[in-house]
């Protein structure tokens, strides 16, 4: 028996019966789509994640305060204020340092001649466009000059744009922030939600001076700051950057060669690395939960085609007498299994696809196909059935032709 003549006997017993057939599948179409949604759902958010990190910057490290001990208690990360614009300035003279920037935040009400909004303000340096790669939308960028002279002016976020600007154009308005007027000089591109879901386009960003000598209390010190981001030249030279950086702050701050830093440093990368990791991970324990609807659905194409041997014996019984060979009863009974169970993954790949695109468009992020997912699908799905049919065909294909044809 070739194979096209054993297809075309699995597929007639399969249309024979067909509910039974399509209640057979059910675990391997089950399976194959959470195998593919799965999947599809790890690379996008791969992918999300990847694009986050890089809304950053490009070779980005984050210099943090560290902790603080007070009788015993740990304040914890970013207790510490020890970072200052000196500290800035030392880094930026360092070799392989493209751009450094301060950063120091602050959250607050924001008042407009249409309405009021909450949101974020951050005072930064001129650098700060190239170490976050983060161009205008419109508008101008403050200088150098702004930041000396402790400038009233800002530069603000879509998301910022549209609830104090409704239907009109920010660019040389005037927002209050802490009854402070300031003059909107550009509008930020919109970069959206990040992957913890939140707005990046809610925020202000003003000259690092003005927002530590007009906005600020006076508890604050004047150089004192809550970040500092620096930029590498290129990515080859991160790891030896940061180690004399961090050399350079532990000398600044008179750190002891064998005390903790009151400071830790950051590299985007080894964030991405970490966030990359944890998500692959989720998926492959998702995938393997998948797989496991896979083999229940083998076990139950094994139960059925046990079955279907014990309902077809006579019929089984007058193959072998008129002369076929053991060896094409079990390609039949192997080929009609797998057949299920191909029909099945198809199936499986059809509904997986659609579910991962349904799920991109709720979770509101990139659909990744990925051909690989598909087809290796497909594949195991037919392997199951391979596989969880061969004791059926192997006891139909021993069965002995004059007892076969005895039983009722």
């Amino acid at each position: 028996m070739n194979i096209a003549v054993a297809m075309r006997l699995a597929l007639t017993a399969i249309v024979r019966n067909k509910e039974r057939s399509l209640l057979t599948v059910l675990g391997i179409v089950i399976g194959v789509a959470a195998v593919i949604i799965t999947v599809s759902i790890g690379a996008g958010a791969r992918a999300s994640i990847d694009r986050q990190i890089a809304n950053l910057g490009s070779n980005v490290a984050i210099v943090l305060p560290g902790s603080t001990m007070t009788q015993g208690a740990n304040g914890g990360l970013g207790a510490a204020s020890t970072l200052t614009l000196e500290d800035g300035l030392a880094i930026a003279h360092m070799p392989h340092v493209a751009a450094v920037t301060p950063m120091v935040t602050l959250r607050t009400q924001v008042i407009s001649q249409f309405g009021n909004w909450n949101t974020q303000v951050q005072g930064v340096s001129p650098a700060w466009p190239y170490v976050r790669d983060w161009n205008l939308l419109e508008g101008t960028f403050f200088s150098d000059i702004d930041v000396a002279t402790s400038a009233k002016v800002c530069i603000i976020g879509t998301t910022v744009a549209q609830e104090l600007f409704p239907n009109s154009d920010p660019v040389g308005a005037t927002l209050t922030i802490r009854n402070v007027p300031f003059r909107v000089i550009g509008v930020l591109v919109s970069r959206g939600h990040n992957t913890f879901g939140m707005d990046q386009d809610d925020l202000i960003v003003a000259p690092y001076s003005s927002v530590i000598q007009r906005l600020q209390s006076s508890s604050f010190g004047a150089s004192v700051i809550s970040v500092l981001m620096f930029s590498v030249d290129q990515e080859q030279n991160m790891q030896s950057t940061i180690a004399s950086v961090t050399q350079l702050l532990r000398a600044r701050h008179r750190i002891a060669p064998n005390a903790l830093p009151d400071f830790n440093i950051r590299n985007t990368q080894d964030i991405a690395n970490v966030a990359e990791s944890t998500a692959l991970t989720l998926q492959i324990l998702l995938a393997s939960v998948a797989t496991v609807s896979l083999i229940v659905g083998g076990i139950g194409i094994m139960n059925i085609m046990l079955v279907s041997v014990t309902e077809r014996t006579r019929e089984i019984g007058l193959r072998m007498a008129v002369g076929a060979p053991s060896r094409a009863i079990l390609m039949q009974f192997l080929v009609e299994s797998a057949t299920l169970s191909t029909v099945g993954g198809a199936i499986g790949v059809v509904l997986g696809i659609a579910g991962s695109i349904a799920a991109s468009a709720i979770g509101k992020f990139t659909y990744v196909p990925s051909p690989l997912a598909i087809a290796g699908a497909l594949l195991f799905s037919a392997a199951v059935g391979i596989f969880f049919g061969y004791s059926p065909a192997r006891r139909a294909a021993t069965l002995d032709p004059i007892v076969a044809l005895r039983t009722e």
